[in-house]
């Protein structure tokens, strides 16, 4: 696994060791990143069951403000401690230990908002109606939320979101999402 393009490309990252993890496969990456590419220059992007964090590193290698990666695997968090440090991101990057639940509620009494929000949960977990609905209030006006799922399962949103496409490269799907305007939060 690598960075496919900008200020780290071709750079390696770290997976985090066993089989809890699936990282997003190169060519998926760089499909992904090519329709999102207009969106990322000075991006603040969440990354939320972000693994080896690869979705946000890319990111901010080719142009994004700042990325914050969430996760509770042990795993997962040194992993993306060590691709932050090796790709000398430290300084854009912010490491959140912890279940979504806990990162989304430290992030919305900060007062963060996102433009690019990346769900990589299990492909098991396909009602994400309470995971959408707390994104409410961390999605910046017209925020992209990116959901990676099995290419052939059915995505379950909160009331509210608008998915503008879907997309699919062999066993993985990219469904892509918006608020619409009666939903977005006005805080």
């Amino acid at each position: 696994m690598r960075i496919i393009a900008g200020s780290a490309r071709g750079r390696r990252l770290e997976a985090p060791p066993g089989r809890d993890t699936r990282p997003t496969l190169d060519r998926v990456r760089e499909n992904l990143f090519n329709i999102l590419q207009p969106r990322i220059a000075e991006a603040r992007v969440l990354d939320l069951f972000a693994g080896s964090g690869a979705l946000s590193l890319e990111a901010l290698s080719r142009g994004a403000a700042l990325a914050v990666l969430g996760d509770r695997d042990r795993g997962a968090l040194a992993a993306e401690r060590k691709n932050i440090e090796a790709l000398g991101f430290q300084d854009r990057a912010r490491v959140i230990p912890g279940d979504w639940r806990r990162t989304a509620a430290l992030l919305q009494r900060e007062g963060a908002r996102f433009d690019l929000i990346f769900l990589d949960p299990p492909y098991a977990m396909r009602d994400l109606t309470e995971v959408t609905h707390a994104l409410r209030e961390l999605a910046a006006e017209d925020a992209r939320i990116i959901v990676e799922h099995e290419a052939k399962a059915e995505i379950v949103t909160a009331p509210g979101f608008e998915k503008l496409d879907e997309r699919r490269w062999g066993f993985c799907g990219m469904s892509f999402y918006r608020l619409a305007a009666e939903g977005r939060s006005e805080v």
